[in-house]
Order: structure tokens, then C-alpha cells, then sequence
């Protein structure tokens, strides 16, 4: 797989706690409500709509515990909005902040930074999910169908799987033939047969893999198989099922799932 050339570059996300309040665009929106003293006249300034731009304001105003927008009276046209001194003092701090990142943007760059694919994969190491499965892959095939459309996918070790998702995901994730993107698939999803016992399953993925551990807990077991050629996946099962496919370290086993439960996703 090929990257093209490393341009080092970054933006400011404002959190709190678990919660993301957003970045830059964010700001950009109180900006344009201090400028104009309207929340329709700043959501266009900014791309957003107005709905976009109220639920924005809410969240950040539940999120600081303060209000950080209010509506006024006797503004443009009878009425309008404005920020708090808190507001404003958040626009003030965010500034210093990108005037900063920016700088030191700009001295990694000067520094020779010479790490083609390194970021991506960092970023990729640092995505959380709830789904215990995450295989990096590159589309193969794309198949529309009459709803949905079939993305086929390779992943390490050449395997192949599918996923199903409707046009609309293809569309907002520009989804293309040689687009890298991220495979998941919750652990309960995956179904473990054995090779040759004669089932025919309708379950479009179906790889052969080797059982490198069982976990037994309260009530289900973790099975960890490595497929062939290098990657894992993850499969939650009952003990009694573990127990009836005798699997055990070494066996030989058959991952199995459905196309649509394979969630895709690419990094912005």
C-alpha cells in the first residue's frame, strides 16, 4: 500500500470530561454571533443551519454549566443573541491556543519530520470503539445493489471480506476502489464453525482462522483466533458452544459473520 507525501497538519478539539464540544467551527460561530448579534445571519457566515447552529449553542452552553449565548431583545429586527463575558473570554483563550498549535506545527515541519503513514497509523492505534474487532482493510470491489450497496474489502493476509451499508454511507464515506478503511465487528457477531463438518452457512464472511485462546468467563467464552497470514478477531460464544466445538488452542475453526455486521469507517 502507497502514501502520498506527509503534510503535517492539525486542529483544536475543546472536550469536556468524555464530552467533545468541537472545534475550530464552533468557535467560528460564537465569533459571527459577537459579530452580527443574530444566530441565523452567524450560521450562514459559518456554513451551518440554523437548527445546526441552536443545537450547537445548547451543547456548549449545557457543557460549560453557564450560558455562553443569550437571547436578546431589541436587537437587529426586534431581537438577536449575544455572548457572555464567559463567551467571550473562551473565543480569547482558543485564539492564544491556535496561535500556539500553529507554532508548533510549524517547528515540527521545519524540523525535517520525515514519517510518510506514520500519523495515520497513529491515529488509527488511538480510535476507541465499543467493537472489540478492528481490522484496517483496502476496498477491493464496490457492488451496488437495489437498497444497499456491497463494499468488498482486503485485509492482512489477503483475506477478503464484506460488508453491507446503504448508498448513502458509501456516498458521505467517498468510499472508492484503493480507499483505506477501518472494519468493525462486535465480538458477539462473529460465529465459530468447524472446517469441513459439512454446514452451509448463508453468512457472507466465513474465514479460516486458528484458535490461539479460550477465555472462559460467568456465563460466555472469549475466543481469540489468528487468521492466517497475520490479523485477530475476537469472538464471544457460550461455554456450552465452546465446550460442544471442543475448540482449544491450535484447533482449526471458522470465523463467521454476517455482511451487515460489518460497520465501516474511515479516519477524517
Amino acid at each position: 500500500m502507497t502514501y502520498p507525501p506527509l503534510e503535517l497538519d492539525g486542529s483544536i478539539w475543546l472536550r469536556a470530561g468524555a464530552q467533545t464540544w468541537g472545534g475550530k467551527n464552533r468557535i467560528d460561530l460564537l465569533l459571527q454571533i459577537d459579530a452580527t448579534g443574530s444566530i441565523s445571519a452567524a450560521a450562514r457566515a459559518v456554513g451551518m443551519s440554523y437548527k445546526g447552529a441552536w443545537d450547537a449553542i445548547d451543547t456548549m452552553n449545557n457543557l460549560a454549566g453557564e450560558p455562553l449565548v443569550l437571547r436578546a431583545t431589541g436587537g437587529k429586527g426586534g431581537g438577536g443573541a449575544r455572548l457572555t463575558e464567559r463567551a467571550r473570554r473562551l473565543v480569547a483563550t482558543f485564539q492564544a491556543l491556535e496561535t500556539e498549535h500553529r507554532r508548533v506545527m510549524a517547528h515540527l515541519a521545519q524540523a525535517g519530520l520525515d514519517a510518510a503513514g506514520d500519523l495515520n497509523l497513529m491515529r488509527r492505534i488511538m480510535l476507541k470503539t465499543s467493537a472489540r474487532n478492528k481490522l484496517l482493510g483496502t476496498v477491493s470491489a464496490i457492488r451496488p445493489g437495489a437498497v444497499n450497496d456491497e463494499i468488498a474489502l482486503r485485509i492482512a493476509g489477503g483475506h477478503e471480506i464484506v460488508a453491507t451499508i446503504t448508498h448513502e454511507s458509501t456516498a458521505e464515506l467517498a468510499l472508492a476502489v484503493g480507499a483505506e478503511v477501518i472494519a468493525l465487528i462486535k465480538a458477539p457477531s462473529v460465529m465459530i464453525a468447524l472446517p469441513g463438518d459439512g454446514l452451509k452457512l448463508s453468512a457472507r464472511n466465513q474465514l479460516r482462522a486458528t484458535v490461539a485462546a479460550v477465555r472462559p468467563g460467568a456465563v460466555n467464552s472469549e475466543v481469540i483466533l489468528d487468521l492466517p497470514g497475520g490479523g485477530t478477531l475476537v469472538a464471544i460464544i457460550t461455554q456450552d458452544s465452546a465446550e460442544t466445538l471442543k475448540l482449544a488452542p491450535g484447533a482449526a475453526a471458522l470465523a463467521v459473520f454476517n455482511a451487515s455486521s460489518v460497520i465501516l469507517g474511515v479516519v477524517a
